[in-house]
């Protein structure tokens, strides 16, 4: 066991030890080695079944980054451009002034719909054609390109249509063929079947909430409304767990995540990559760092991908990319070191930095390693 691993072990032992965390699961790849696959804690409290490396876990908006990487494969093979308008490949799409809304407003979150429908349910959103209907037919809420705002759910289900339309298969399906094939994934899901349904973790909501209680009419309560929230019972729910969620709802493992990134970054076993080096690049140029108008704070957005900056579990330097999770989970890369890490837990938090499993986790990594932080 290397030291790296044995740190990180160590403290997730501690996090749960001390009921910080219910449960949790680290991974790590550097330089083309996985040095970190470590896991701690309970799974599912009611049964007492323990947290292992198989554990499947709902990691919310980590899916994003997955979803991204398949927007990127079909830039790559020139099926598409990032300023394709939508419209162009989803008729439908274009109406009540959306016309214009391209590919890059949806991945920089600058689209201007964000809003899921009014009375949306935990039922409809398992509905992939009604939530379709709903988006073709909704009006930015801004002029698209022109601001941003986090496309909390919604920028799942506009990306997987597009891809829908323009190659054939869902993106659940181009997921499994294209990116978990390639890496040997067999834990990453997008909808889970029912012989996965015992692995997955049970969630739990801990201190604070994931997203504050914002005041009604509030862009956060048209982007995440409370009709899905507490996030933890809704996607403890059978149904939602079988639903294709690309956004919000992909159900994994550590290791799958870390993988994908690594295949980012240079740093998969074997050489292995999702994408070319210069794609790779150009899916992560900064977009936006402007005021979010949904979470009311700046984040530097690239592609599809959040970037580092200061005080972020990805790292302070912007050539990091990755996704942070609702409750506190993470998946990142970092290039210029080849290193690429995932965190999933069960128990939803919303707390300060030094509290924070992938904050800590991040920094005992890094500095281990000897990785700038």
């Amino acid at each position: 066991m290397n030291e790296v691993h044995s740190r990180v072990q160590h403290l997730l032992d501690r996090r749960v030890a001390c009921d910080a965390e219910r449960g949790a699961q680290v991974a790590a790849y550097y330089q083309g080695e996985l040095i970190v696959d470590a896991w701690a804690g309970v799974a599912d409290p009611a049964s007492g079944r323990m947290v292992d490396g198989e554990t499947l876990f709902c990691v919310f908006s980590m899916s994003k980054g997955v979803t991204a990487t398949a927007i990127h494969q079909l830039v790559e093979r020139g099926q598409i451009g990032y300023d394709t308008p939508i419209a162009a490949v989803w008729p439908e799409f274009g109406a009540n002034g959306k016309q214009r809304i391209t590919v890059r407003h949806v991945l920089a979150h600058t689209a201007g719909v964000p809003q899921m429908p009014e009375q949306t349910t935990p039922e409809s959103m398992c509905d992939w054609e009604y939530q379709c209907r709903a988006l073709a037919e909704a009006q930015p809420l801004w002029e698209p390109g022109t601001a941003t705002g986090y496309h909390g759910v919604t920028m799942g289900w506009i990306l997987g249509e597009v891809l829908r339309r323009v190659d054939g298969r869902s993106i659940a399906a181009y997921v499994r063929d294209e990116i978990c094939a390639t890496l040997g994934i067999d834990t990453l899901y997008y909808g889970i079947d029912d012989t996965a349904e015992p692995r997955v973790a049970t969630l739990e909501s801990g201190e604070g909430h994931p997203w504050p209680e914002p005041p009604p009419g509030h862009l956060l309560a048209r982007a995440i409304p409370g009709s899905i929230q507490p996030f933890a019972d809704v996607m403890n729910r059978a149904d939602v767990r079988r639903a294709c969620l690309p956004a919000s709802g992909v159900i994994t493992n550590a290791r799958a995540i870390a993988l994908h990134y690594a295949a980012l970054a240079g740093a998969a076993p074997g050489g292995v990559r999702l994408l070319p080096p210069e794609r790779v690049r150009a899916a992560t140029e900064l977009q936006t760092d402007a005021h979010d108008l949904v979470i009311e704070y700046a984040v530097r957005k690239a592609l599809g991908y959040w970037l580092g900056e200061p005080e972020s579990a990805i790292g302070s330097r912007i050539s990091a990319f990755g996704h942070p999770g609702a409750g506190g989970s993470l998946g990142f890369a970092d290039p210029e070191y080849r290193f690429a890490c995932a965190i999933t837990k069960n128990r939803l938090s919303n707390v300060p930095p030094e509290e924070d499993l992938a904050t800590l986790v991040a920094h005992e990594i890094r500095d281990a390693l000897g990785i700038p932080q």
